[in-house]
């Protein structure tokens, strides 16, 4: 096979396995890299977000790993404009760009494109969650249709978030999510990218799971987080949603015992891979689908 001209995107949901196999893919087809997770940005947050280790690092260059400060937001659109110049940079030294992470919204702008929806002020934001807050889901979503049918067949009626973001685009730009998305499209050619979604099996995948939040633990979490309530982070800032921030906090103040801070780390990451999953079925229906099984013959090609 023949990957040459390729940028390579592999997703899959948390503890999947596709760092490694990113790694053991690389140093096959001589690739780089780049990261497409959006925790694994963030320089403080190295044992929470399972970035890549220094040894793995020396192995294989990785690009835009722990560069940003928790302090900071870093937006889809953000990525998008530094990936872009990495891809531009790893095809330069004749190397193959490799693209490994687990946050849906980061392919979606690389494959699609990125829309540029007008910023929806704060204040008008918070009265359209407070409607829903009021209202209750189902009745939001009634609305929501009737203010913008196009909706209909593009979004699940439980999805909260996906809904309140079309509710307050519709309203306040006067125009439909849709069409804006209408005029979006990638810098790329659909025949530039090989896809590889990793479709781990569940109970596999939960006990890896469950190792990976006592590995964490072993590994330093605790004092990482110390070192992270000490920066005084804003709750809104994107890192404070970290998963194991919120629990490891609880030990710290002596709420709960180390015992539950793995048990709560194990279930939201759970919930985050069942999410991730759910978002690679319904968005990534035309991407090579690997088991484990599967990615170690496809290794075996090169």
């Amino acid at each position: 096979m023949d990957l040459k001209s390729k940028i390579i995107l592999i997703y899959g949901p948390t503890a999947s396995g596709k760092s490694q196999f990113a790694i053991k893919l690389a140093k096959k087809i001589n690739g780089e890299i780049i990261n497409a997770d959006s925790m694994q940005v963030y320089k403080e947050l190295r044992i929470l977000s399972a970035r890549p280790s220094s040894k793995d690092c020396r192995k294989i260059k990785h690009h835009l790993y722990g560069f940003q400060s928790v302090k900071k937001n870093f937006s889809t659109g953000d990525w998008l404009k530094l990936v872009n110049k990495k891809i531009k940079e790893i095809r330069g030294k004749k190397k193959i760009p490799i693209l490994v992470g687990g946050t849906g919204l980061y392919f979606k702008a690389i494959t699609e494109g990125l829309v540029h929806i007008p910023n929806v002020p704060l204040k008008f934001r918070e009265k359209i969650r407070s409607l829903h807050k009021k209202i209750g889901s189902k009745k939001f979503f009634l609305n929501l249709v009737k203010l913008d049918p196009l909706v209909k067949n593009h979004i699940n009626p439980s999805d909260t978030q996906r809904s309140i973001r079309a509710y307050e685009v519709k309203l306040f730009t006067k125009k439909s999510m849709y069409d804006w998305f209408k005029n979006t499209r990638s810098i790329y050619e659909k025949e530039d990218f090989y896809k590889i979604y990793i479709d781990f099996p569940r109970g596999e995948l939960l006990d890896k799971i469950k190792m990976r939040a006592e590995k964490m633990i072993e590994n330093g979490a605790i004092s990482e987080v110390k070192r992270f309530v000490n920066l005084n982070v804003k709750k809104n800032k994107s890192a404070s949603k970290a998963i194991g921030i919120a629990e490891v906090r609880e030990f710290l103040s002596k709420k709960i015992e180390i015992e539950e801070v793995i048990e709560k780390i194990s279930i939201k990451t759970r919930q985050y891979a069942k999410r991730q999953s759910t978002w690679g079925r319904g968005n990534m229906q035309n991407w090579d689908k690997m088991s484990p099984n599967s990615l170690n013959k496809f290794l075996k090609k090169f």
